[in-house]
């Protein structure tokens, strides 16, 4: 950890991980007409992409996002040509992967993606979307409000919170990203962006604590 990066101490982490635990949806991921690989800075997504792709869940598969907002100079090309280069490398085929490199949010994800399926002439009934562990609940919301039509199945790599901790290596980006997406939850279904979700006391209760303790950069401006 470098000198710049916050630790979180015991009560904070314990309030991070009923979060953590909160934003994941436990979707039994099981075979769809298509997969969205939703973009972010982070490589887990098309590495447990190509492993859902090799176990058969799906044909065809979206990497979708353009350049990243808090994070440009990671992805320089934009998350989802980036994305889909690692999926190939890992031996995903060329033909089985579309790309969106336009979208800015998670509902342009999600829509410009059904766009270019559409294009290609792909029926889709069932979606199976994969994104970072913390981002599946969102991401549900999010497709159920502008895609209502198709079922949603979520996925993310299956890491517990440690070990997702160790993976980033920063704590306090990945708390500050928690509570930024659980803000997001919240605020998104006033805003027509997401359908609502219900927070448990005690998942808000952590978020106000969180909150309070100064974990706010990945906030919206509300």
């Amino acid at each position: 950890m470098s000198d710049n990066q916050r630790a979180i101490t015991d009560d904070q982490r314990r309030h991070a991980k009923l979060i953590w635990d909160y934003h994941q949806m436990h979707h039994k991921a099981r075979p769809c007409d298509a997969a969205i690989g939703l973009g972010s800075h982070d490589l887990g997504v098309p590495a447990f992409c190509a492993e859902l792709y090799r176990a058969g869940l799906f044909p065809t598969l979206v990497f979708s996002g353009g350049s990243n907002p808090t994070a440009p100079d990671r992805f320089p090309r934009g998350e989802a040509v980036h994305f889909r280069e690692h999926a190939l490398a890992l031996g995903v085929p060329a033909e089985a992967v579309l790309l969106e490199p336009n979208a800015r949010n998670t509902g342009q994800n999600i829509t410009l993606s059904r766009d270019v399926l559409a294009a290609t002439g792909i029926a889709v009934r069932t979606v199976l979307l994969v994104s970072m562990p913390y981002m599946e609940r969102r991401a549900c919301a999010t497709a159920r409000k502008v895609w209502p039509e198709v079922e949603v199945v979520c996925a993310s790599a299956p890491l517990e919170f440690d070990d997702y901790l160790k993976t980033i290596g920063d704590e306090q980006l990945v708390v500050d990203q928690l509570v930024g997406d659980l803000q997001r939850v919240i605020e998104y279904p006033k805003l027509d962006f997401a359908i609502g979700q219900d927070v448990p006391e005690d998942v808000y209760a952590a978020y106000e604590s969180l909150l309070a303790a100064g974990f706010d950069s990945r906030l919206l401006k509300v």
